[in-house]
């Protein structure tokens, strides 16, 4: 048993008042190495699950409720799990549980009176995924070691956030979260949802440092994005009927698309093409081109797609400029959140004290270092 689901269960047992042992699972966070703003136009993504996780314990009760209590946010709800059908948004972190047993529920599942305790290590609003890490870990736990197909739990964690959290994200992180494998990123087909698993070079560390900061701008932006990319498969679609996504279109189609959505689509189109050769690269070992995609996916999402923010791009260029660094860019969707760092073993505490150096002088901000070792996906722990 690892020490977060040892010290979980006895913050189980304090916190309910019992000697039960509760079981604990994990579901990690991720980060995204590239392939932004994809996943939902049905592209290629390549993303590693970390091994920041949220953990939760859950243990049978005799109240009749589905009970649960934030550790991160020291709050507690409970609902009637006779009524888990009824449920409305109330437009907190809870929607996220909430979502996950309306789902099950849904698919035919009892939802059980439940007692869970979570604990994420994974920041919120850091975009390395707190949310679906926490869905998918809420869905193991609500499950109670009944069987799931995994790409039925990654749906159905992704349609917790889109239909009853209200976020229209596409299925990546639920995805990874589920699927991570130890050691290695995955290249994921959001379209048929089948994966192969990318092998990266030893000779490298990746580091994601993050912003502390989100723009409020990010919610209602995402929204727009998801608009203006329909929008651009609605003006090919035309001209070329067999275009139903942007995962379907080329660039000699964007002479078919004005103004905004053609800005869209053409970071869309490019960024497909950029996972394909960062893999290719990553096959044979070649960290500098690894590194310049990054950088162009970087200068994509801030100039066509215009999801990224001075804090990323000061990251980003103070980053790059650094001789031992083959490239970086922001990772998630943008507007504070992290950046995702690709550099040569062993200067790593070298940058992170001259990024940490120039980033407090720049912005006032204590930035925050996450090294990113590729972990397995969700399971139970304990």
């Amino acid at each position: 048993m690892d020490v977060p689901a040892r010290d979980l269960i006895e913050a189980f047992q304090t916190h309910y008042a019992t000697e039960a042992t509760p079981a604990v699972y994990r579901a990690p966070g991720r980060v995204n190495l590239i392939g932004e703003h994809t996943d939902y136009n049905l592209g290629f993504v390549c993303p590693v699950a970390l091994e920041l996780a949220c953990y939760v314990a859950a243990a049978r009760n005799a109240a009749g409720k589905l009970r649960i209590y934030s550790r991160n946010m020291d709050e507690s709800r409970e609902f009637d799990t006779a009524a888990v059908g009824e449920l409305q948004p109330a437009g907190d972190w809870s929607d996220y549980v909430a979502g996950v047993a309306v789902m099950l529920a849904r698919e035919g599942y009892e939802i059980r009176p439940m007692d869970l305790y979570i604990d994420s290590r994974v920041p919120r609003g850091g975009g390395l995924s707190s949310s679906a890490s926490l869905e998918v870990s809420v869905a193991l736990a609500l499950l109670d070691g009944r069987e799931i197909d995994k790409v039925a739990l990654a749906r159905l964690a992704r349609r917790a956030e889109n239909e009853f959290a209200g976020m229209p994200c596409g299925i990546m992180d639920q995805y990874i979260s589920v699927f991570g494998r130890r050691g290695a990123a995955l290249k994921i087909d959001c379209r048929d949802l089948s994966f192969d698993v990318v092998r990266l070079p030893e000779a490298v560390e990746i580091v994601a440092v993050n912003t502390m900061v989100k723009h409020e701008l990010g919610g209602t932006a995402y929204r727009d994005r998801v608009a203006e990319c329909q929008a651009a498969v609605e003006a090919i679609q035309r001209r070329h009927p067999d275009v139903k996504s942007l995962r379907d279109a080329d660039l000699n189609q964007l002479d078919l698309v004005t103004g905004v959505p053609k800005m869209r689509a053409r970071h869309v189109i490019t960024e497909d093409r950029r996972v394909e050769e960062f893999v290719a690269a990553a096959g044979r070992g070649d960290l500098w081109e690894m590194g310049r995609l990054f950088v162009a996916s970087h200068h994509s999402l801030r100039h066509d797609y215009e999801v990224s923010c001075e804090e990323l791009d000061f990251l980003v260029d103070a980053a790059v400029a650094l001789p031992y660094v083959y490239g970086a860019r922001m990772t998630g969707g943008g507007f504070g959140g992290c950046t995702v760092n690709l550099i040569k073993p062993g200067r790593g505490e070298e940058f992170r004290e001259t990024l940490h150096r120039a980033y407090r002088e720049r912005f006032g901000l204590e930035p925050v270092f996450y090294p990113v070792k590729p972990s397995d996906g969700a399971s139970r722990v304990a």
